[in-house]
């Protein structure tokens, strides 16, 4: 068999993220490309926590996504405002949306100013765009509004500007329930949900009247004189009750109030406090019903602790292999992963295998032969290797091999490859579980992507390598080598054009190992149902757009 696949090349498509042509240098010294500045954003926004990474504090990192979202605010508001309100509402990135809304107002508002000095024909029009809009359309939970509010004042002090106040107003109509106060409005908060309210002058929305009364109970509340609560607001009623009931006497409650607690807006964190005490089998199977999947999910260890019954398991397991409630959960794949990694009792490895399984419903299944590397090089494992910010969050090597195995358990003829400095290929059986198969891959120390590709390529269709990208230079045999210059051999040097390489950024960094964009390579990004449905669409020669933009060609 040929070393290389050899079928007609089709039309080169296009894909959203490219780089410019000029080259740079890796962060382990490769030649390195950059982008543009709308892709280096784009996947430094669906990384960015704020977080240190293995390259890059989480201060430089915010420092260069501020500085980003301020220039294309200005040069391309459109698609910037379409990128935020995607980032927070499809990829679920709640930081980096709040800092970039809030960024995007400031840099548009003092961009129309600027052009306010300057009348004439060199005058720009930037104030009618909504920055109203873009304010709102990142406020997607009730602690939001109060977290951008922290977020502008600490940057910019507390004038707050007009689009600034309407789009929080906007968002608390939408978020501010009985149930977010109770569970929201903590002391801890910077921004109180009363603060919010008197400082952006919220009034209630015109279909929810008893939010008149939530929002005066809310200001109340913060300055400490909430005494009599409005009877519209049963749940903060009910909850008062609750806490009415002398602490010795709130357990013998818990065998049949279920309900009790669902009404109160009781959350398993907030249980804890009532009972002044660990949660113990009848507390926690009563609190269960009312918990969320991401709550159920972090909690399957302490429920067998606890000796919670077979029954309740069993209701906690079909909750987590339905699939209405994976896709309303917004939980990332890699959470399912740590809840098994978190969980060692069998009962629960099944149905996390399902929810898994339809969280990743939209990985395609590639046909043909399908080289598959997955980055384990010391730089995917921030928190391992050294101490950092993010060390409690899921490492990036082990989100890299949720996605690699899914990929390979698609698709129609694989191979799945871990690699470092070194490599080494990995087996996944037909029908067999992905969680399995990702307990499978280790740790190996370096970054060589061109010796994994020279050892593995082999006759295949194509080439997904999911790599921070930061790879060193491979090197040329010496009797291949030409005279003059760096012994470099590129990935590009090892992969012919007819072959797409789709390289899966898991990091952000601004350097990029290939060139991308068009002529078969290409880079994506994100663990989202978009990003995971261009592989096929670029495959079959279309060109791709944005996520965000639903018109794709």
């Amino acid at each position: 068999m040929s070393r290389f696949n050899t079928r007609t090349a089709r039309p080169s498509a296009t894909s959203p993220v490219t780089t410019t042509g000029e080259r740079t240098a890796t962060y382990e010294g490769a030649t390195g490309y950059l982008r543009d500045s709308k892709s280096e954003l784009y996947l430094l926004a669906i990384h960015n926590r704020a977080t240190d990474t293995f390259y890059e504090s989480g201060a430089a990192r915010v420092g260069r996504y501020r500085q980003l979202v301020r220039e294309l605010a200005v040069l391309d508001p459109a698609w910037t405002a379409g990128l935020l309100a995607w980032l927070r509402a499809h990829a679920n990135m709640r930081t980096a949306a709040l800092i970039g809304a809030a960024e995007f107002v400031h840099a548009r508002l003092n961009a129309s100013q600027a052009a306010a000095l300057r009348p004439g024909p060199t005058a720009v029009d930037i104030a009618p765009y909504s920055n109203r809009a873009v304010i709102a359309s990142v406020l997607q939970r009730p602690d939001e509004p109060g977290e951008l509010l922290g977020y502008w004042t600490s940057h910019y002090g507390r004038r707050l500007p007009k689009p600034v106040k309407r789009g929080i107003a906007d968002a608390t109509q939408r978020l501010y329930t009985e149930r977010a106060l109770l569970k929201y409005d903590a002391n801890s908060h910077g921004y109180r949900f009363g603060d919010v309210l008197e400082l952006v002058h919220a009034a209630p929305a015109p279909d929810r009247p008893w939010q008149g009364d939530l929002f005066k109970h809310a200001i109340d509340r913060r300055h400490n004189r909430a005494e009599d609560v409005p009877a519209r607001l049963t749940t903060i009623r009910a909850r008062n009750d609750l806490h009415s009931i002398p602490p010795q006497e709130r357990r013998a409650l818990l065998a049949d109030g279920a309900d009790r607690l669902a009404a109160a807006g009781m959350t398993w964190e907030s249980l804890a406090g009532w009972l002044q005490g660990p949660l113990d089998a009848t507390a926690w199977e009563a609190i269960i019903p009312s918990m969320g999947l991401m709550a159920l999910a972090r909690n399957l260890r302490n429920f067998d602790e606890a000796g919670v019954s077979d029954t309740v398991a069993q209701a906690v397991a079909a909750r987590l292999a339905d699939p209405d409630e994976v896709r309303r959960s917004r939980m990332f794949p890699f959470r399912f992963w740590a809840a098994y990694k978190a969980a060692p009792n069998l009962r629960w490895a099944h149905p996390l295998e399902q929810a898994l399984g339809h969280s990743l419903a939209n990985v395609p299944a590639l046909s043909g032969r399908t080289l598959i590397l997955v980055d384990r090089s010391p730089s995917m494992f921030p928190g391992y290797f050294f101490s950092t910010a993010n060390t409690s969050d899921i490492p990036l090597a082990e989100q890299a091999a949720v996605f690699g195995a899914a990929l390979a358990m698609r698709a129609e003829n694989p191979t799945l490859v871990e690699f470092g400095g070194t490599s080494r290929e990995i087996t996944p059986k037909k029908g067999g579980s992905v969680l399995r198969l990702v307990e499978q891959f280790g740790r190996i120390d370096g970054t060589d992507i061109p010796a994994a590709v020279k050892k593995h390529l082999a006759g295949h269709d194509r080439v997904v390598i999911v790599t921070d990208e930061q790879t060193r230079p491979g090197w040329l045999p010496s009797n291949m080598r030409g005279h003059g210059g760096m012994p470099e051999t590129q990935i590009d040097d090892l992969i012919p054009t007819s072959v797409p390489v789709y390289m899966w950024n898991m990091a952000g960094y601004r350097p990029g190992a290939t060139p991308a964009g068009g002529r078969g390579r290409h880079t994506l990004g994100g663990l989202s149902d978009a990003a995971f449905g261009l592989i096929p669409l670029l495959d079959a020669g279309h060109d791709a757009r944005w996520p965000w933009d639903q018109h794709t060609a």
